[in-house]
Parts: C-alpha cells; sequence; structure tokens
C-alpha cells in the first residue's frame, strides 16, 4: 500500500496547521468565484512565452466579462441609483462619505479619494463658478469623501497582515476616522468575505440602535456592501451572511466570473468596483451641481448634460476597444520590462496626476508575485525591482502630491487597549500587534517618492534599467526639450545618459505637434529601439473627475505587469503560484494550489504509467506541508515562493518514493523553475543524475 505523502516526508501537522483546519474554516475559500480558473486564459503562461501579443490578448479578453456585468447593471440600474442619492443627500447636508475596503479594494478608496474627488474638487475651486457655488456647497468639501484601507495608509505599500483578519480593525477605523449615523458607508470587498470590511459596515449599522422599519430604511439609505460573488457562494461563511441577510444593508453584488488569473481580484474586481463606484460619485455630483448651475455651465466643468448613470456605464466598452487598439505598443512594453528583470536591472514608475494609478499597480506586484516590496529610504542596496517617484522636492511633498492631504496612520494609543482586550485568538492577536507597531503616522518618514536630485542620486539608474513615465493631458507639456518643469526631465536626462530604456505613457487631450516635439527629443538617442513613446486619447469632456483616464490606465498597468510576470515564469498556466502566503484568506489560496497543481499531475496518465497510482493529495495534506514551509523558512531571503517548493517537494517524493529535502526542492524551484518542471515529465531531479 502506497504511504502517504507527509509519511514519506516525515512531516507530522504543527500546531499551526492543526488550528488553521480546525478553527479557521471561514478563511478556506477556494470554493468561491473570484478563486476559479478562468478558461479564457487557462494556459497564460505557455501562450505569452511564444507570443507576447496573444497572451496581452487573453488577458484583456476577461476585461470584457467587465462589460457584460456592467450592460446588465445599466438596464436596471436602481440599486446605483440609491446609491447616487446616498451621496448627493451627502454634499447637501455635509455629510461625510466613507469609502473603506482592504488589499486593493483599499487602493481603490484611496484612488476615490485622492485620484478623483479630491482633484475635482481642487479644479472647481479655481473655476469661474465657484464664487456661485460657494455657501451652498459645504464648506472643506474636498474632505467630505474619505477613503481609507485595513491599516491606514502605511498599508498602500504593503500588507500589515492581520489586520484583514479581524472585523474589529474595521469597526475601529470607522470610530477612528469620526464616521456617524447618517453618513454614507461604501463597503467593498472584491470577495464578498474580507472580515475587516465586514467589521466597518457592521459598525456602521450599529449606530443606528435596534433596527426597526423606520431605522431599516434610513440605514439603507446610506450604507452599501459592494462585493463580487454570488451570493450563493458567500452564505455559507457566517460573516458575508450577517450582512447578506441584513435588511438594513444595501447590496451591490458586481459578479463578472474567475479573474485572469486565478484569485487576483486586482484586477476584474477591483476594475469593475473603481469604475462604478466612480460612476455614482460622479453621477451624485453632476445632479448635485445641476441643481447650483445654469446648464451651459456643466459642460464647462467636463460633464455632459445629456448623460446618465446608465450611458456612463456602458461607456466602459470604450476603454476596452482603446486597450484593444494600443495591444502591439503594450506588447512592446511588456517585453522591454521583462527583459530589464532578466537582465537584473529595475523600473522607474513616475507620475504626477496618474501617481496613485501608478503607485497601486507597483505596489500589488509584491503579493500577488512574491516580490520585495517598495523599498525605504535606508534599503541599500535596493531591493525592490520597482521605484516610484513623482515630481517633488522632498518626501513630505511627495505624500502631499500622492494622498491630496496628511498622512494617516493607525496609532498606538487608540487601538492596542482594543487589541488587547478584545482579541482572544492567540495567532490573530500576535499577528495584529506586530502589524500595529507598523501602521502608525511615522511609518511616512521611511518611505521617499520624491524626484529631488538626492532621490535619484540614491536609486541611479544604470544601462539595464528601465524608465516609465505616465503623464495626462497637459502634464504633457513638462516633457518639451526645454520646459522649465526639470523633475521629468531631469530623470529622462539621466536614463538617456546610462543608455537605459524609456517608456513614455501619454494618457488624454494632447496636441500632435507636443507629441512630436517629445518623440524628436528620444530619437536623438544613438539607442531608439530602447525607447516607447505612447499616446492613448481620451478626451476630457464627459469625464470630469478623470474616471475614464484612471480606469483605461489601471487596467493597462494590471494587464502589463501581469504580463510582465507571466513572461518571467511568475505563472504557471493562469495561477498565481508565486503568491504571498502572508494571511489566512491567502494561507487558504497557497494550500488550495498546492493540492490543484499536485493532483492535476497524478491525474495524468504519463504519472501512473511511469510511478504507479497514487492517492490524490488532500486539502490537510496541503496545509501541513505549506506550514512546515513557512515554519522552515523556505526560500528566506529569496524571492521563492513556498508555493511552488511545496509542489516540488510533493511531487518528486511521490515520484521517488522517499524522503525529498527542502534543500533538493528550492534547488529545483530556482532551476529551471515550476513551470519547467511541471512540463518536463517528471525527470528534471533524474536528469539532473539524482
Amino acid at each position: 500500500m502506497q504511504k502517504s505523502v507527509l509519511s514519506i516526508l516525515g512531516i507530522s501537522p504543527s500546531t499551526a496547521s492543526r488550528d488553521y483546519l480546525q478553527n479557521k474554516q471561514q478563511f478556506q475559500l477556494h470554493s468561491l468565484l473570484t478563486e476559479q480558473r478562468h478558461p479564457r486564459t487557462w494556459n497564460l503562461s505557455v501562450v505569452i512565452k511564444e507570443d507576447v501579443t496573444a497572451g496581452l490578448e487573453e488577458l484583456l479578453s476577461v476585461d470584457e466579462d467587465i462589460f457584460r456585468k456592467l450592460d446588465r447593471l445599466a438596464e436596471d440600474p436602481d440599486p446605483l441609483e440609491r446609491a447616487v442619492a446616498a451621496v448627493r443627500r451627502a454634499l447637501e447636508e455635509g455629510d461625510r462619505i466613507f469609502v473603506y475596503g482592504c488589499g486593493s479594494t483599499g487602493r481603490l478608496a484611496k484612488q476615490m479619494e485622492s485620484a478623483l474627488w479630491r482633484p475635482f474638487w481642487k479644479r472647481i475651486k479655481t473655476s469661474s463658478c465657484w464664487e456661485r457655488l460657494q455657501g451652498a456647497v459645504p464648506e472643506g468639501v474636498e474632505d467630505l469623501l474619505i477613503g481609507e484601507m485595513t491599516g491606514g495608509d502605511r498599508a498602500l505599500i504593503s500588507a500589515l497582515e492581520g489586520f484583514e483578519d479581524l472585523q474589529l480593525v474595521g469597526e475601529l477605523q470607522l470610530k477612528d476616522r469620526g464616521i456617524r449615523r447618517g453618513d454614507v458607508v461604501f463597503a467593498v470587498t472584491e470577495g464578498g468575505e474580507t472580515s475587516s470590511v465586514i467589521g466597518a459596515v457592521l459598525a456602521a449599522l450599529g449606530q443606528y440602535g435596534n433596527l426597526t422599519p423606520e431605522t431599516i430604511r434610513e440605514a439603507a439609505s446610506r450604507l452599501f456592501f459592494i462585493y463580487n460573488n454570488p451570493d450563493e457562494l458567500l452564505k455559507p461563511y457566517e460573516r458575508s451572511r450577517q450582512v447578506l441577510e441584513n435588511p438594513g444593508i444595501s447590496k451591490i453584488n458586481l459578479t463578472t466570473g474567475p479573474q485572469a488569473i486565478t484569485g487576483s481580484t486586482r484586477m476584474q474586481a477591483t476594475t469593475i468596483e473603481t469604475f462604478v463606484l466612480g460612476a455614482v460619485l460622479e453621477a451624485a455630483v453632476q445632479g448635485f451641481l445641476a441643481e447650483l448651475l445654469d446648464p451651459e455651465e456643466l459642460p464647462n466643468l467636463g460633464f455632459n448634460p445629456g448623460s446618465d448613470l446608465s450611458k456612463r456605464l456602458k461607456s466602459f466598452q470604450a476603454l476596452l476597444s482603446g486597450l484593444w487598439e494600443v495591444r502591439q505598443e503594450l506588447s512592446r512594453f511588456i517585453r522591454m520590462e521583462a527583459d530589464t528583470y532578466t537582465q537584473r536591472g529595475r523600473s522607474c514608475y513616475c507620475a504626477g496626476r496618474a501617481l496613485i494609478t501608478v503607485f497601486i499597480d507597483c505596489a500589488e506586484r509584491s503579493p500577488t508575485f512574491h516580490l520585495h516590496p517598495l523599498d525605504t529610504i535606508s534599503e541599500d542596496p535596493s531591493k525592490s525591482w520597482v521605484q516610484v517617484g513623482t515630481p517633488a522636492e522632498d518626501r513630505p511633498a511627495a505624500w502631499k502630491n500622492f494622498l491630496g492631504r496628511p498622512f494617516r496612520g493607525l496609532e498606538s494609543d487608540f487601538y492596542r487597549p482594543h487589541f488587547e482586550r478584545r482579541i482572544s485568538d492567540t495567532y490573530l492577536k500576535a499577528t495584529a500587534m506586530s502589524s500595529l507597531a507598523q501602521a502608525g503616522s511615522g511609518q511616512q518618514e521611511l518611505y521617499d517618492f520624491s524626484l529631488s536630485e538626492e532621490n535619484i542620486r540614491r536609486f541611479a539608474p544604470g544601462a539595464q534599467d528601465l524608465g516609465v513615465v505616465v503623464l495626462m493631458d497637459e502634464e504633457a507639456e513638462a516633457l518639451k526639450p526645454r520646459s522649465s518643469e526639470s523633475a521629468y526631465n531631469g530623470l529622462l536626462s539621466e536614463l538617456e545618459k546610462q543608455g537605459a530604456k524609456t517608456v513614455l505613457l501619454l494618457l488624454g487631450e494632447i496636441p500632435e505637434n507636443l507629441r512630436q516635439e517629445i518623440r524628436a527629443r528620444l530619437k536623438q538617442s544613438e539607442t531608439e529601439e530602447n525607447h516607447l513613446v505612447h499616446h492613448i486619447p481620451v478626451a476630457k469632456q464627459g469625464d470630469p473627475m478623470g474616471l475614464e483616464k484612471q480606469t483605461l490606465l489601471k487596467m493597462l498597468l494590471n494587464n502589463h505587469s501581469t504580463a510582465v510576470m507571466a513572461l518571467l515564469g511568475r505563472v504557471v498556466g493562469n495561477t498565481m503560484t508565486d503568491v504571498n502566503p502572508s494571511n489566512l484568506k491567502l494561507i487558504g489560496r497557497a494550500t488550495f494550489l498546492i493540492q490543484s497543481h499536485v493532483n492535476d499531475c497524478l491525474k495524468q496518465p504519463g504519472w501512473h504509467d511511469r510511478y504507479g497510482p497514487a492517492k490524490p493529495l488532500s486539502y490537510a495534506e496541503a496545509n501541513a506541508i505549506l506550514f512546515d514551509a513557512l515554519e522552515s523558512g523556505v526560500g528566506q531571503g529569496t524571492q521563492l515562493s513556498e508555493v511552488a517548493v511545496s509542489i516540488i517537494r510533493i511531487l518528486e517524493a511521490l515520484r521517488l518514493n522517499r524522503p525529498f529535502t527542502w534543500e533538493e526542492a528550492v534547488r529545483l524551484a530556482e532551476d529551471p523553475g515550476l513551470e519547467e518542471y511541471l512540463g518536463s515529465g517528471f525527470l528534471v531531479s533524474s536528469q539532473k543524475g539524482q
């Protein structure tokens, strides 16, 4: 009788693994639709290595699922119209609008505040109509919308583990930001099960006291839960059921289906949430201003008076078409960045108005593909593959450019007593306490995103590096050869001097003569093939908050960075086998990936012919081995994934019917890597003389 893989490896489930299986079942989410494999990208990692454009087309095709969902919503926009009415009422009464999310949706919340809402009102206050609006528009209107992320602003850079697994954190952040009964709350979660987000919306509901028909109506007109999985798949999870079955919370279900990369909800799930919530804000502001201004004044602010919410939702199709039309240029960009990392170079992304959208994509690469997070100022040598910069003279100015307001952290004096008193689970308490030490306002001092001369010197580009500049509309004027705004030109000059690669992404209304001038400047270089200038036109009219430009850029960068990582072997098929299992949800995802890939191999006829029958790997066995990898420090100091190393160790142990060490598995994960190993007929180790 065949031994179990745990017996062959001599592994007994650790205390942490047994606790996860017995007591953390609410975080084992592999049955959700967002965790399934999308059929259109099933063999992405193979296709993209053969033809980058064909791989990119597979990725872009999944974004069509978003349009199909939006098209259905446009036919029945009532749930969204209630949200529009809530935001408009908040503007009329001076109430706050609290957008709260975690991970990708937390960054979405920051985007709503810092890329859409604040810039719009800043522009309105310098417009000719502001004098007429004063007194009718709430004082400090730009501060009415609060975009809050689980873990505060520090979590923008990298996850603060343990926070998202606690409803308490959402509850406390709601209280910390002063959100009260009557304020509008949008609780946004990709999967529909994130504990901290659920904690925030339930805490908001608790402010309405005993639920009577009257208070239910009042609460439901102000509290909204936005999510991306079918209700029937979420209701087995108690925390999700608390929201879905509660009449005091309005639900907005935006399910599109599986993600282009399995479980990577930063893609389609967060994209549709970004566009829908942005459209809601835009429609509410338009309705509010239409009562205060003459009809001819609205177009001057970028609004289309004849537009409505349904038409706005349908306009998403144009964004998809725009990306599809530039897929050849994007393919070249993908190859340029992939080559950069293959040559052990780094990329430096810099932007102004597009900063937060650029930053989000760069930051989200770390947990998705097991990369080092963005560097602190003390990191020497640099570990992150990516740097992010913005025209600013120093660190505080860069944060102001980024957020549009002061940095907000989670201060220990407020949160620690609650954590000590109210978290009973030992693992969750220890993790949350550790993260709290990294969440305070002092964390802003550790990061410098300015394009100051000192910062450019510190991250001096080399010949193997890549510079990416993303500009919108009139910002492109800064790229004129003799522009007085020297930050972008200073960086480009340094890149050119070193012979580095450069990519200029220009979005919006940019005159042809300016585009020609910019291209002519780069053509003076002897290495023209190392430069790419690409313009994607987006009209200002009909896009008053910049929603179209920011959403289009988000999709472009998400598809780009995913394609780069797939080209580099950090995706197998369409699964994120390099995911970092850094919280309870991701531990569950990593466990399921290990189980799925191993069992896919064991089911192949070739396995049975060569090595005999094999009993399928159980979820419990996969989890025990994953925890053994985590507790053994597998790949520590490297960017190897515990998932990939675990898959290889299990298959080699079963193939050889003998113990196979972590060290042996790490060597195979490094060379030839998981994808080539899985495609080798399970003979890699024997071919290497083992």
